[in-house]
């Protein structure tokens, strides 16, 4: 170290006690001396008396007069320092007060860091595990003990966990690494550190390394808390620590600590107790690829990526909730449960409500020349595939994968267009037991790499834009393109097979005599759907075999959708399970994420070319469908005449939208299903429905009575706007809507406090908290009044926003309307901001004349602070039909404390 970092880094000095600093109570700092330590404990050569500081809550418990469970030992990494844990130390605190688990918080300074002694001994990663050994041993750590460590206190926290197995209660991690690949560089901010010349002028001689650090928060730190990481580390003479942590990273086998991390890999492999990960994706420097192999030696982790959060987790994100939630669970009362087994939450057993397997309608019509699919954008005019050439084409793409190497458990993701190839490739890879991603293009390119990334795809089909976007923005996977590439493109691709090469050598297998795998049980994974984004980043939504074969019985079931039906599908999701449901499938010329691209003609023509008696499409599509409608002729008129019941869901249909596509299908029955992409049908209401609870008094949208086999409760609003109360059947009760069927998704893929909050409190396994707001009616109708994000809580009590909403978009001149909340909760006040129609729509945002403010207050039927207009209001990204509130809330909030009027 010493040829590498300057002479300072070689300082000496006294352990100290910190100043004052925001979060950080004083009666949490201790010192601590550790005598001379004999040879009786390996791994550490430097064995003379040290000073350690440490933040402790073993006074504030005794104070409380409680005594606790165990002990959270909390360990910080690089350029960090004990500052990192105060959150979980303050939280430890209010859940004792509450009456909770008391646990113990001690989080170590570790030596030349922090405010612990300045040694001026070297001190690699074995010297490290061996110190904190020898200070709990001082300590007196009995009992049970769960470590906590980030970045490279990860891994000397993890070494202690191998090292004390009799006390080791469970272990937890922020964004750390205990291998590094053979093939892979160490991340490229290491790389730059590790520089010639560079190690000790970027670590110790400035601070550059420690502002980097902190540079990189999301968000970025508040002023005083930056000073508080600072505040150890104000001079060279004190940051010979940070650079001894960084020159002490095993670039290679050669390396001093290569051993003791090789060490800690394996004992970490071989640990059976409790685990969770907690992860920021945003981390430049603990890639996914650390994550994917800590998952591969504790397969029983649980899982929890923050989206958005970085290398800073315990700021950037809720980490000491998400701890004590999960000791709760987990270690509940101090002890591991018997029924406590780590990992996902446990899934149902769906062999009871699913006897077929998903693609059973295609095995059954394999020798049919009907047309299973017609592709509407296809060159030349409509192109049919039929069901024999279907089947075909599915089993040589799987055996073709099979042959390739995809494996079940194999995750792919799909950036394919809906099509017959789309189509054809997902029913090989679920034929197979490989695991199907898909993310709408809709998310955008941002949410799709967030989407993807965080999926963590063994394998990648596409197109030229998907695999285009896939290697300029690192996506993970091996690559296979849906057409046929040049050499030099594929080279830059990194694409190793074609589809048509896939086919061609499944064909060959086949011809040969070999045997597809068998087919996958139905408790086993079979696809990752992602959410739209429309309420946070997207969420992977996981389904087993048996509840995607659930989804497909309860639409064939709610609305006699089987063999012989035409299908006209404005929707992927229902375009893909066309083949499922035994119905021929089409998808109509559109650009699939615009909804608004859908013109009436279109549908017309797809109806006509699959001769369909059903179509499903989007709010937002609907709505452009029924705008185009003075291009259809006579013949798009016949055609659509034809169709027998349309569906549109993803956001609520007006009366009058379903009316006036009702003129364009006067033979139809119009239907609007309400579900989620974690449950695609739950309630249903057709025309007559919507019209009747027009006339009602009852708040919010009318979704209608429970589809076959769902059950839905409300879980009451408290006074703070949290759905606390006992789920309830009882009408007029307000609350989270709560779900259960056995078609709803199995669980969120590594992200297990949002598992953990979607079935809280809901005892039936296939439960699930929608985070829709909403009550029953006395017919046992479901009417919707908004998210739970979105409940406002005013002075005067809670405030849902359908029903204001709904009430103001009667007021003449006003097109949609949004309501908002602008000022803390409890104390918040209701904003109204509206579309007009009336003369010239605006062209920027204003303040609603006075004439109009008087009339949406008089509407409204809740006290508005203030009314705003926009030219338009903004929305989902998926549906485009969904009211961003979240983002009208800061807008407004903006714009009434002085901000400039530019559009939400």
């Amino acid at each position: 170290m010493r040829s590498r970092l300057p002479r300072v880094a070689a300082s000496t000095a006294p352990a100290t006690q910190p100043p004052s600093l925001p979060g950080l109570d004083p009666a949490w700092s201790r010192l601590v001396t550790v005598p001379a330590w004999s040879g009786d404990r390996t791994g550490g050569t430097d064995r003379a008396a040290r000073t350690w500081h440490l933040l402790d809550t073993a006074g504030s418990l005794a104070a409380l007069g409680v005594e606790p469970v165990g002990t959270i030992l909390c360990v910080h990494g690089n350029p960090t320092w004990s500052y990192l844990w105060r959150s979980v130390l303050r939280t430890s605190l209010e859940v004792a007060r509450a009456g909770g688990p008391a646990w113990r918080v001690v989080a170590v300074d570790q030596l030349d860091m922090g405010f612990s002694e300045r040694t001026g001994v070297e001190r690699g990663l074995p010297q490290r595990v061996a110190d904190l050994g020898a200070l709990t041993d001082e300590l007196g750590l009995t009992g049970l003990v769960v470590t906590l460590g980030h970045d490279w206190g990860g891994v000397v926290s993890l070494g202690w966990a191998v090292d004390h197995p009799d006390v080791l209660a469970a272990v937890m991690t922020c964004n750390t690494a205990v291998h590094q690949p053979d093939d892979a560089p160490i991340p490229a901010p290491l790389r730059l550190a590790l520089g010639p010349g560079l190690l000790g002028r970027a670590t110790v001689v400035t601070p550059a390394f420690l502002e980097t650090t902190l540079g990189i928060a999301h968000p970025k730190l508040e002023r005083a808390v930056a000073d508080g990481y600072r505040a150890p580390y104000r001079g060279a003479a004190r940051r010979g620590g940070i650079g001894g942590f960084v020159a002490d990273i095993p670039v290679d086998a050669r390396h001093r600590s290569a051993a003791e991390l090789d060490r800690i890999a394996a004992g970490v492999a071989a640990l059976d107790v409790p685990a969770l990960l907690l992860w920021g994706p945003r981390d430049p420097v603990f890639l996914e690829r650390y994550l994917d192999d800590l998952s591969e030696r504790l397969p029983h982790a649980d899982v929890h990526r923050f989206e958005g959060a970085g290398h800073l987790l315990p700021d950037d994100a809720d980490v000491a909730g998400a701890v004590f939630d999960w000791i709760g669970d987990r270690l509940s009362g101090g002890s591991v449960p018997d029924d406590a087994t780590p990992g996902l939450p446990s899934a149902p057993d769906q062999r009871a409500d699913v006897s077929r397997p998903l693609g059973a309608a295609l095995e059954d019509l394999r020798e049919s020349d009907e047309p299973a699919l017609v592709e509407m954008a296809a060159a030349g005019g409509p192109r049919t595939i039929t069901w024999r050439l279907l089947a075909r084409r599915v089993d040589e793409i799987a055996a073709g994968l099979d042959d390739l190497g995809v494996r079940s458990g194999d995750r792919v993701s799909l950036l394919v267009t809906p099509g017959a190839d789309l189509t054809a490739v997902l029913y090989a890879y679920v034929r197979i037991g490989a695991v199907v991603v898909v993310a709408d293009a809709g998310l955008g390119l941002r949410g799709l790499t967030r989407a993807v990334r965080g999926a963590r795809p063994d394998w990648i089909i596409g197109a030229l834009p998907g695999l285009g976007a896939a290697r300029a923005l690192g996506w993970p996977g091996r690559r296979i393109a849906t057409v046929p590439l040049p050499a030099p493109a594929r080279r830059a691709l990194r694409v190793e097979h074609t589809l048509v090469d896939v086919a061609r050598r499944g064909a060959r297998r086949l011809a040969h005599g070999s045997a597809l795998p068998t087919v996958p049980t139905t408790d086993a994974p079979a696809a990752i759907l992602f959410t739209s984004g429309s309420t946070g980043p997207a969420k992977g939504v996981v389904y087993t075999h048996g509840q995607l074969g659930a989804v497909r019985d309860v639409l064939a079931t709610q609305y006699d959708i089987g063999v012989g039906t035409g299908l006209v599908a404005g929707f992927a999701p229902f375009a893909l399970l066309g083949p499922a449901l035994g119905a021929r499938s089409v998808a109509p010329d559109m650009d699939v994420t615009a909804p608004r691209t859908l013109t009436a003609r279109a549908v017309a023509a797809s109806v006509a070319a699959a001769d369909a008696t059903v179509v499903f499409l989007s709010p937002a599509a609907l709505a452009n469908v029924v705008a185009t409608a003075s291009a259809l002729d006579g013949a798009d008129r016949a055609a659509l005449a034809r169709v027998r019941l349309f569906l549109s869901a993803g956001a609520p249909v007006s009366a009058a939208l379903l009316t006036a596509a009702t003129e364009l299908m006067p033979n139809a029955s119009a239907h609007t299903p309400y579900g989620m992409t974690e449950g695609l049908l739950m309630t249903d209401v057709d025309l007559d429905g919507v019209r009747s609870a027009a006339a009602s008094d009852d708040e919010g949208i009318c979704v209608g009575a429970p589809a076959a086999n769902v059950r839905v409760r409300i879980a009451p609003l408290d006074a703070s706007g949290a759905a606390t109360g006992a789920l309830t059947d009882s009408a007029g009760v307000t609350g989270e809507i709560v779900v259960a069927a056995p078609h709803v998704r199995d669980h969120y893929d590594r992200l297990w406090r949002t598992n953990r909050v979607a079935r809280l409190g809901v005892e039936d396994p296939r439960g699930h908290r929608t985070g829709d707001v909403g009550h029953l009616d006395a017919s046992g109708r479901l009417w919707v009044e908004g998210r739970m994000q979105h409940v406002l809580t005013t002075p005067d009590g809670v405030v849902t926003p359908v029903g204001p909403e709904q009430r103001i978009e009667g007021v003449p001149g006003v097109g949609r309307a949004g309501v908002a909340g602008i000022g803390p909760r409890g104390t918040q006040q209701v904003v109204a901001v509206v579309e007009t129609t009336s003369g010239r729509r605006a062209r920027g945002s204003a303040l609603a004349s006075p004439a109009l403010a008087a009339s949406v207050r008089a509407a409204a039927g809740v006290p508005i602070a203030a009314v705003l207009t926009v030219p338009v209001l903004p929305t989902d990204i998926r549906h485009n039909s969904k009211v961003d509130r979240t983002r009208l809330s800061r807008w407004a909030t903006a714009v009434l404390s002085g901000g400039r009027m530019t559009r939400p």
